[in-house]
Formats: C-alpha cells, structure tokens, sequence
C-alpha cells in the first residue's frame, strides 16, 4: 500500500512537471517561472529513493541509476536558474532529460 502511495505521488510529479515544461514550450523557458520546477523535481527525485528503499533488494538499478541520474541533473538545473529565465540548452536539456526518464521508466 506504502508503495502504491509513493508511486501514485511520483507519477503526479512527473505528469505535472511535463505540463510546467509544455507551458513553457510557446517561449521556450524564457518565460515567468516560478519555484515549482525546484520542488517537482526534489518531489521526484525524494519519492524515487523511497520507491527504491521499499522495494529493495529487488531493484532493477538498469533502470534506477539512469533514472537517478537524469532527475538530479534536472534538480541541479532548476537550482542553478533558480526563478530566473532558462536558456534555450537549459530548457531543452530539462525537456530531453525528463522525457528520458519517461521512457526508461516504462520500458523493460
């Protein structure tokens, strides 16, 4: 049940950090932005390592640490831009970098 939980709130992370990226799509990241990008991706990045701690030691790290990896980088990006306006390689690199995630994440 625990587990079913923290998977339901990292999918609605996921799911609502695609629609703060598609939102920035018209402008490319060069919009208003605000602190959610930080928290999604830290909500992400938290809910994964729970998921990962509950279901130890039956891990598929194939798949966690690729995963791991692309949401850290996405965190250290929106720390590093902060409330400020992305560059276009920064908006690319957390648009490439999440869906990445994606689609390791649903294939085996």
């Amino acid at each position: 049940m625990l587990f079913s939980v923290f998977l339901l709130i990292h999918f609605l992370a996921f799911t609502i950090y695609i629609g703060y990226l598609a939102v920035l799509w018209p402008t490319r990241g060069s919009g208003s932005r605000s602190k959610a990008g930080l928290i999604l991706g830290i909500t992400l990045l938290l809910t994964g390592i729970l998921l990962v701690m509950l279901k130890y030691p039956n891990v598929n790290y194939y798949k966690i640490v690729p995963k791991t990896a692309a949401f850290l980088a996405v965190t250290i990006i929106n720390i590093r831009f902060g409330e400020k306006d992305l560059s276009k390689a920064a908006y690319y690199a957390l648009l490439g970098l999440t869906i990445l995630a994606g689609c390791i994440a649903i294939f085996h």
